[in-house]
């Protein structure tokens, strides 16, 4: 289902809240079976604790869908320095926004504090860090106003994620027509998208990330607005966008994500160099490629297979690579070797201008990269040497996916590796033989000049 479909014209209205919709333990189906055990513990020690607690957001959501959350969000009107005192294993996070996690082992339930209105300019009793400020382009930058869960609801972004189970009734509040957003399979802002945007730009990756996910159409009210405030997301930090590209593109909807993200005009603010040369080039190798990618991605992430984001950011950042390496050799004259080299580093330097992609993951990619660059060479014992490298699985199906988008060139090599692995010892030794002086290492000078000195030697 296309991410920007109408799906009904009548709904470009702007959803505003109401009075919440109670609904009561027999009609919604939902039972604490379905939580995790830790997050049954965090909301019931709230809850003893005198105060409010909530399941919040995707997790009742997701519920509601049938599916199994991968996590659970708890809200409650209890401060972030109220829930320390409640739990040892809480360690609190976040200057945007405060919030708490609760730590169990492996798993980590998130505590947030009820928020509330930014108008609020004079403290509310008992919370400590009740200030908001805003950009001059009307994005967030601190948020911590605390109010109550009505006003938590109106704060929340999208109407299937204002959607409350409350541990105390076992009942779920819907403060904007959320369950039956959830029915008509339709993503939409609470309230007026623009302002919303604005506000925090990412809502317009959330909202493409959630519409592929969910199986769900954008409402037009929420989807017209993106393409024109798209250069919003210039002013993200590049470390969150990291954090929301692995969300988009780790999450089984890496394809779908992809082409929703271009045809928003979203990518080109992720990717830019990227972006400009599959516009030079529609439908050719490079996007074919990228597209390839990521429906292999989600094969693998959807049969529970372990996808890493140096590939992928090794395969988004390919191209830009090659034609960067290109213009040095022919604007400096380097050497393809040290053109590679300082192209990989002008490449990875400039997309961190977007994404911060952390430095063990870039570390991935120019050994993929490199690696790459080193599968003709199989004289001697480096097609050995090359084999045993911890990346070359990675790079042998990054060439693998090159072939299989169109690039024939590397089919012979291809096909030559792949028989290689194929082979037993006898056999590499013999398809390494057969090659001919072509690919024989070059003998070391140094070595043969120190046998002829030990050899006089010897006979002295």
């Amino acid at each position: 289902m296309s991410t920007k479909e109408q799906s009904d014209a009548e709904d470009g209205h702007i959803t505003t809240l109401h009075e919440p919709v109670i609904i009561p333990r027999s009609e919604h189906g939902i039972s604490r079976g379905q939580f995790s055990p830790n997050a049954l513990k965090v909301l019931y020690r709230l809850k003893d604790g005198g105060y409010e607690a909530y399941l919040v957001g995707g997790c009742v959501r997701d519920l509601l869908l049938g599916l199994q959350p991968k996590d659970f969000d708890v809200v409650t009107n209890a401060t972030p320095e109220q829930v320390k005192k409640l739990f040892r294993n809480c360690r609190l996070i976040g200057r945007r926004f405060r919030l708490a996690h609760i730590v169990f082992g492996r798993e980590i339930i998130e505590v947030a504090t009820m928020r509330g209105h930014h108008e609020s300019t004079e403290p509310k009793k008992g919370a400590k860090c009740n200030i908001s400020q805003a950009s001059e382009h009307g994005q967030l930058l601190r948020d911590n106003v605390y109010g109550t869960i009505d006003e938590d609801a109106q704060r929340r972004d999208f109407t299937i994620n204002a959607l409350y189970y409350s541990i105390k009734d076992f009942c779920i509040y819907d403060y904007a027509d959320g369950v039956k957003a959830i029915k008509k399979r339709r993503v939409e802002l609470i309230g007026d998208p623009e302002t919303r945007y604005r506000e925090d730009p990412v809502r317009m990756l959330r909202a493409i990330r959630f519409a592929t996910k969910l199986d769900m159409s954008i409402s037009p009210a929420t989807a017209k607005p993106i393409t024109q405030l798209a250069d919003l997301l210039a002013n993200i930090p590049p470390a969150r966008l990291f954090e929301e590209c692995l969300k988009l593109f780790l999450g089984g909807k890496a394809e779908a994500n992809f082409k929703a993200l271009r045809e928003y005009g979203l990518f080109k603010y992720l990717f830019p160099s990227l972006d400009k040369i599959l516009d030079a080039n529609p439908g050719g190798l490079e996007e074919r490629f990228i597209t390839q990618m990521f429906v292999n991605t989600d094969v693998r992430i959807n049969n529970d297979k372990k996808v890493t984001p140096a590939f992928i950011f090794a395969a988004l950042l390919w191209f830009p690579l090659l034609k960067r390496t290109e213009e040095l050799m022919q604007r400096e004259q380097l050497p393809h070797f040290e053109a590679l080299g300082a192209a990989m580093n002008q490449i990875l330097s400039e997309s961190a201008q977007q994404v911060a992609v952390p430095k063990r993951f870039t570390l991935g990619a120019r050994d993929i990269w490199h690696i790459h660059h080193r599968f003709d060479k199989r004289g001697g014992q480096r097609a050995y040497r090359l084999s045993q490298q911890p990346r070359f699985k990675a790079a042998y199906d990054f060439m693998l996916l090159l072939v299989d988008s169109g690039q024939e060139d590397l089919k012979e090599l291809c096909d030559w590796w792949t028989a290689y692995l194929n082979a037993d010892v006898n056999g590499q030794k013999m398809m390494v033989k057969s090659l001919g002086g072509n690919n024989r290492p070059r003998r070391r000078r140094n070595g043969g000049s120190k046998r002829r000195s030990s050899n006089k030697a010897a006979d002295e």
